[in-house]
């Protein structure tokens, strides 16, 4: 569990800054609001929520994994706009990063969009349990010792018990009453 917790948040940290730095180095903007507004905030969020399901819990290249990434992308453009809205609305907590900008914590695309990408990949690596490996584990535990060796020719059968050899007793004679 700790290990999931601190693969998610690395994880995470690392998806928000890389989008971030795209951004802020590519496209020249420290802050959303000198960018256009909340419509590329939302936009930036969208894309780091994206991301962070595409590579956290179970990535898009493990075996058998399209359907749930899939899933993880489409729940992640709706929790990273969300948790935008959140930071805008309720985030006005003013915050100083030096040559990354200064402003509310939903304004600076280097405080918030690595603070969406850990939340999300923490969700999606703690919820990424490994139900076919544990059932795995608990089915081979309670076979173990109840099947016969490979190299075993004959089985053992259990004779009938005295209490079992008199159920079979009062049945037949049941059976006989009724004919």
């Amino acid at each position: 569990m700790f290990k999931r917790l601190l693969t998610g948040i690395v994880l995470g940290v690392l998806v928000g800054a890389v989008v971030a730095a795209g951004i802020i180095k590519g496209l020249g903007f420290v802050t959303f609001d000198v960018a256009g507004g909340p419509w590329v905030a939302y936009a930036a969020a969208i894309v780091t929520g994206v991301f962070a399901g595409l590579l956290a819990g179970k990535p898009i290249w493990a075996k058998g994994a399209a359907i749930e990434v899939a899933l993880k992308g489409a729940f992640g453009v709706a929790l990273a706009a969300g948790l935008m809205f959140a930071l805008r609305r309720w985030g006005d907590m003013s915050v100083n990063l030096g040559p990354l900008g200064t402003g509310g914590l939903g304004d600076l695309p280097a405080a918030s969009l690595p603070i969406i990408g850990t939340l999300l990949s923490v969700f999606y690596e703690i919820d990424n349990t490994d139900v076919d490996k544990a059932e795995d584990t608990k089915a081979k535990a309670a076979t173990k010792g109840r099947i016969a060796p490979a190299g075993a020719r004959s089985a053992r059968v259990a004779k009938p018990t005295d209490d079992a050899a008199e159920e079979d007793a009062l049945e037949s004679k049941a059976g006989r009453a009724k004919h």
